[in-house]
């Protein structure tokens, strides 16, 4: 698939992911952050990562910011996830960020593996 038949670059941070991402950031040492990446893996193909960094964005990274939280998102990554909505539940089986992805045609039970 080429990066022209990706959904909208534009990736959407809902309230309750950012509520999560900023209690999270709020026990770690300042200036860390969320980074999301896309990575080979899982049982769909691709797995996003989720991991504290403390890191100045790079100039490639999208920054999305919302009340005290901040997750960097690679430009290589962006291609996978352009249009995806990143969210937050809690419900009876669990806590978990969720990311809504346009781009995926297939996912496993779990939700943290994808295929393009």
């Amino acid at each position: 698939m080429t990066a022209t038949a990706l959904a909208s670059p534009e990736v959407v941070l809902t309230d309750r992911a950012a509520k999560r991402v900023a209690r999270i950031l709020s026990k770690e040492p300042e200036g860390t952050v969320l980074r999301i990446s896309v990575a080979g893996g899982g049982c769909s193909g691709f797995q996003y990562e989720y991991n504290l960094v403390q890191e100045k964005p790079a100039s490639d990274d999208i920054v999305l910011s919302k009340g005290e939280a901040t997750v960097l998102i690679d430009s290589m990554s962006l291609e996978f996830m352009g249009g995806a909505e990143i969210d937050f539940v809690d419900d009876l089986i669990g806590q978990a960020f969720q990311i809504k992805n346009p781009n995926a045609v297939a996912s496993c039970g779990c939700g943290t593996s994808f295929a393009v």
